[in-house]
């Protein structure tokens, strides 16, 4: 009896698993990449996240072959392949500025990778028509890079490096160059081809906003050492550290004193007058002067008090497409940003009492000074 083939959800992705195991990387008496160790899945999109100089690149740079670690190993399916130079690892890389070459027709281009690795013939211009037909540029084949506008040459560049049918895929800020609307066009297209051959893929970026939105994990880096490691919904809602609380999304931070810790729950005095219960965080105690963290979107502004509201001063109300963004400080002088859907005016008299959302998650975070 001839075997039934087997469904989607029974096809084993056909991306690597990557290991990176407490890499470290030096210049001179620098420490570039700090003991870093990540765990990624096949066929799993993750970003690199973090501001210049934090060392994603650096990495990527260390996975791809280009920089050579001062200790730690990368390791693909459990094999080390730090011996391994560069043009044998096996690995796409899509860079900034596309590095196409200019003399080159945009097929000849693709066709690079391919020739270098000796192969020649029909499977060679099989491939390359393949490649074009999926980046949907199989009518631009016999042009040259300056002929084409920059999406059009990210999409050669993004052909080149999968016509190698690599085990990894490395994105080093590929959509950088591109204007916004087109910068999202390709998000999109990146990520459906990503996911229609199932490569495990690591984007490098500082752009939060493009994480979030390609990346199935993120890890958030900062000073050389990966902060936090989860999935883009667990960074924005329980950053792990007050760096990630602050270079993810926007929040408002407001200093308090912790009154007293009852079974778990934190009593919270903040500055501005209010008092509250919060889930307690491990590493808070009794009387330690913390931040209390919460995004604009987790604010409510009311025209009369409560027991858990506090006063504000509202300066500017602008209106930002469907939202309403308000800037109100606070009696104690903290500003802060509001923003909630655009139902109201701003020409409305400001409400004058500020709480917490019924639905808001804030964090606790202890301060290093009260």
């Amino acid at each position: 009896m001839q075997a039934l083939a087997p469904t989607p959800q029974q096809v084993a992705p056909a991306g690597r698993t990557l290991d990176v195991d407490s890499l470290t990387v030096r210049y001179g008496a620098a420490v570039a990449v700090d003991g870093v160790s990540l765990g990624i899945e096949p066929g799993e999109v993750v970003a690199l996240l973090g501001p210049s100089g934090c060392g994603k690149t650096t990495l990527l740079r260390v996975i791809a072959g280009f920089v050579r670690q001062a200790g730690g190993r990368v390791l693909v399916d459990g094999t080390a392949i730090d011996h391994l130079p560069a043009n044998q690892r096996n690995v796409g890389i899509v860079f900034q500025n596309y590095a196409l070459f200019p003399h080159m027709t945009v097929a000849e281009n693709v066709a690079y990778g391919l020739r270098a690795r000796g192969q020649r013939g029909a499977s060679v211009e099989q491939r390359v028509e393949r490649m074009l037909e999926m980046v949907q540029l199989g009518a631009f084949r016999a042009r040259l890079p300056r002929q084409l506008s920059g999406g059009q040459q990210q999409r050669v560049a993004l052909a080149r490096a999968l016509a190698v049918e690599p085990s990894i895929l490395l994105l080093d800020e590929p959509f950088a160059a591109l204007d916004r609307n087109l910068r999202l066009d390709m998000q999109i297209e990146v990520k459906r081809l990503q996911r229609q051959l199932g490569l495990t893929t690591i984007l490098v970026t500082h752009d939060q906003d493009e994480a979030m939105s390609v990346a199935d994990r993120i890890a958030v880096m900062n000073k050389g050492k990966v902060e936090q490691f989860d999935t883009p919904v667990a960074i924005y809602d329980q950053p792990q550290t007050l760096f990630v609380n602050g270079f993810i999304g926007t929040t408002n931070l407001l200093p308090g004193k912790v009154a007293g810790l009852e079974a778990g729950i934190a009593v919270v005095a903040l500055g501005t007058g209010a008092t509250l219960r919060l889930p307690a965080p491990r590493d808070i105690a009794a009387g330690a002067p913390v931040f209390l963290s919460v995004r604009p979107e987790q604010l409510v502004l009311e025209a009369t008090p409560t027991a858990e509201s506090w006063p504000v001063e509202v300066g500017l109300s602008l209106p930002l497409g469907s939202q309403l963004v308000h800037e109100v400080r606070t009696v104690d002088g903290t500003a802060m940003k509001i923003v909630e859907p655009r139902r109201r005016s701003p020409t409305e008299v400001p409400r004058r009492f500020c709480l917490l959302a019924p639905d808001a998650r804030p964090s606790l975070f202890p301060r290093s000074t009260p």
